[in-house]
């Protein structure tokens, strides 16, 4: 009897993972992999149609237009974003920096509110009743300024960059200080007595010793750039002005919730995954290097 409690027991307490895992991410997962070959009206009507979904994908023009949309966003976030908080935390790194403690949580602190909490707060400050750069102008200018940061396609764009930037320089900065902390002290002194400047030690010595961070950071946020949605969705109540903050996931939300065609967005769903996984596909290729 003790030898088979001995038996059962791991399995008694895996047992809640298990069906929590089953029932809320191994059914909706295998759910949506087979609605992605259905065409849906509603829950109750489905009907299988192969690839057709997958098919219509490839000359879509809003899935297209949203997939371009999510990639400059993207791509301007990573060029913005590992520079600056490569940047903070090279100068945070210094111990003659006075305040660093203060100042390293002061930028990490924007991390730890979501992205609805950080869009409700860029609304306020930006709508035209609070919007405190249009304040200043004011004051500076000494005349009314009205600046459409929310209504103009481009100044939305910037809107929504700024936000997602406000959010995340924070957490690469504090990742990318901690890996400058285990950069080998010893090869600076070596580089200082071979005569190396300032830019050859960087170039040479801390790029190398923090790269493999900097490859995770690069695929954290071609991942969570990929996945955009709360952000834009609650800063423009939609996809905004000239859809300015239509994305990916935007565009799956409209399809699968609003439109009720469920089969469609599994299909887009599944379709942002392989984007994803081919889009981290050239870290290994970094990391080799």
């Amino acid at each position: 009897m003790s030898r088979w409690r001995a038996q059962i027991s791991p399995y008694i307490f895996l047992s809640p993972f298990l069906v929590l895992f089953s029932l809320f991410f191994l059914y909706p997962l295998l759910r949506s992999l087979m609605l992605g070959f259905c065409s849906t009206i509603g829950p109750n009507h489905v009907r299988f149609v192969g690839l057709e979904n997958y098919l219509y994908l490839s000359h879509d023009v809003f899935f297209l237009g949203a997939l371009a949309n999510t990639a400059v966003y993207v791509l301007l976030f990573l060029g913005i974003q590992i520079p600056l908080s490569l940047f903070l935390a090279v100068q945070l790194n210094n111990r003659r920096v006075i305040g660093r403690n203060v100042m390293r949580f002061a930028f990490f602190s924007t991390s730890l509110v979501g992205p609805v909490f950080a869009a409700v707060i860029f609304s306020q400050f930006l709508n035209p009743r609070h919007d405190l750069v249009a304040l200043l102008c004011s004051r500076l200018l000494g005349r009314a300024v009205s600046i459409p940061w929310l209504t103009n396609p481009i100044l939305a764009r910037i809107s929504i960059l700024t936000a997602w930037l406000w959010l995340s320089v924070g957490f690469g900065m504090v990742y990318l200080l901690a890996a400058l902390q285990t950069v080998d002290a010893q090869l600076y002194e070596s580089a200082d007595i071979d005569g190396a400047g300032p830019w050859a030690r960087f170039w040479h010595i801390t790029l190398p010793g923090i790269r493999p961070v900097l490859v995770f950071l690069i695929v954290i946020g071609l991942i969570s750039g990929f996945q955009l949605f709360e952000l834009p969705y609650v800063l423009m109540g939609g996809p905004g002005p000239g859809y300015a903050g239509f994305t990916v996931v935007m565009y799956l939300f409209v399809i699968g919730f609003q439109q009720g065609n469920l089969g469609y967005a599994s299909a887009i769903g599944w379709a942002l995954v392989l984007i994803t996984v081919l889009a981290t596909i050239p870290r290994w290729k970094i990391r080799r290097g």
